[in-house]
Order: C-alpha cells, then sequence, then structure tokens
C-alpha cells in the first residue's frame, strides 16, 4: 500500500468531495526541498538551505535530527466537467 494515500484511495475510491481523485502532482519536477533556516521553528517555518532533491533533503534532515520542508507551487486553473465549470489547481514545474 502506497503509505501517501488514505485507506479509500488505496481501495479504489474517492477521498474528499465526490468524483474522481486525481493521482498526486507532487513530482521532482515540481518540487523544491529546503532544510530549516536556523533559529526558525514549526510555528514560524523559515525556508534554508535548498537541497537538489527528496533524497538529499532526507539525508541531511536524518543527519542533523531536524525536518525538512517540501514546497510545491499551484496555479488556479479553469476545468469544465460535462457543462459545469470549475477551478482546479495545477502544479508548476520549478524553473
Amino acid at each position: 500500500m502506497d503509505p501517501s494515500k488514505t485507506a479509500t484511495e488505496a481501495a479504489g475510491g474517492s477521498a474528499g468531495r465526490g468524483g474522481r481523485r486525481r493521482r498526486s502532482e507532487t513530482t521532482d519536477d515540481n518540487a523544491r526541498y529546503f532544510l530549516p533556516k536556523a533559529g526558525s521553528n514549526s510555528d514560524k517555518p523559515e525556508l534554508g538551505q535548498e537541497m537538489t532533491s527528496e533524497a538529499e533533503a532526507l539525508v541531511q534532515a536524518f543527519r542533523s535530527g531536524q525536518v525538512f520542508y517540501t514546497l510545491v507551487a499551484w496555479k488556479a486553473v479553469p476545468e469544465m466537467t460535462g457543462n459545469e465549470p470549475r477551478i482546479v489547481k495545477q502544479a508548476l514545474k520549478k524553473g
């Protein structure tokens, strides 16, 4: 079972508000990984050094005993479902 999915999603159902749920759009193409800035905390997180990959961030966070942050930028875009317009999020590629 994929640990990032809920039990409902893993069983083929949908989570949340009806309809089909999209697969996560968080990939190495659009996600950025940061260690926290010195002196920041979870109440007021501040981004410090950027890591080149999730694996590097995971190792550095483990070595230093701290957390790491994943940042994804999203854009609101229109989508038509039949005759029903709605606004959905679209992950932007890092650049």
